[in-house]
Parts: structure tokens; C-alpha cells; sequence
């Protein structure tokens, strides 16, 4: 199973080889946009929304999409942490 992490495209780093820094949860990362850019200038993909796996922007989403995505990765996060602790106890 893939998953895709939202993310977005904050500036442009590397225009020749279609690299841009994009905020994933607070954490920059450079990531290659090159699946997504279309036949638009590199330039007007500053502000999207784009799913980010291995390094790599997959597709692009909508803000609304993106922040759903997010709240259930954190919500899935916590979860997973509860799951944890309990077999740790010895409850689960």
C-alpha cells in the first residue's frame, strides 16, 4: 500500500530539474513536482496542494482535500499510539 501525504509546494529550488520545496506538516522538504506540473510554468505551482510519496509529488489536491487528509492522519496517528500502549500494558 502506497499513501500519499499532503503537502505544499512553497517555492520553486530547482526549476531545470523540477525540484521545489514543499511544507509537509511544518517540515520542509525538497521534492522533484515533475508529475505535476502539466503544461503550466513551473513557477504557477507555488501554493498547491500536491500528494508527496518517496520524494516525489504525485498528483495535485485541493486545500480542502489536503486538510481532511491531514486531520485523518493524525487522528490515525493517535490511534495507533493508543493501540501501542495498550499492548504494552498487556491490555490489548
Amino acid at each position: 500500500m502506497c499513501l500519499g501525504i499532503p503537502g505544499q509546494i512553497v517555492a520553486i529550488t530547482d526549476a531545470q530539474r523540477k525540484l521545489a520545496s514543499v511544507d509537509v506538516g511544518g517540515v520542509k522538504r525538497e521534492i522533484n513536482i515533475a508529475c505535476v506540473l502539466a503544461e503550466r510554468p513551473i513557477e504557477a505551482c507555488i501554493g498547491d496542494w500536491v500528494l508527496v510519496h518517496v520524494g516525489f509529488a504525485m498528483s495535485r489536491i485541493n486545500a480542502e482535500e489536503a486538510a481532511k487528509t491531514l486531520k485523518l492522519l493524525i487522528e490515525l496517528g493517535e490511534a495507533q499510539q493508543e493501540f501501542m500502549a495498550m499492548r504494552q500494558s498487556g491490555r490489548a
